[in-house]
């Protein structure tokens, strides 16, 4: 399993507006070939940085697969306002917890 890491710094009085525009397009992450799972959480020290961890098949199903997809073009277009800078965005291997 490869998980993507995204650190997303957004505007933190668009925090609720980020969560429902998430859970919007949130379909068409679940919808992609490899995808396996995710968690959107925000941080805690850093109420102003959510972390999206995505849990892929193959590194290949993320990247290129996802990104380079029509569904990934309309899920970042409906998040990009809420961006206070670019999102950080990292892989790792392991197993799954559990």
């Amino acid at each position: 399993m490869i998980y993507e890491i995204a650190l997303l710094p957004i505007h933190i009085e668009q925090a609720n507006a980020f969560k429902h525009a998430f859970a919007e397009v949130a379909p068409l992450l679940c919808r992609a070939k490899g995808y396996a799972g995710h968690m959107l959480a925000q941080g805690i020290e850093a109420p102003e940085v959510f972390n999206l961890i995505v849990q892929w098949e193959s590194l290949e199903d993320h990247t290129p697969g996802f990104e380079a997809s029509e569904d990934h073009r309309v899920f970042m277009l409906r998040l990009e306002e809420f961006f206070a800078d670019e999102p950080t965005v990292y892989h790792i291997e392991g197993a799954g917890i559990g």
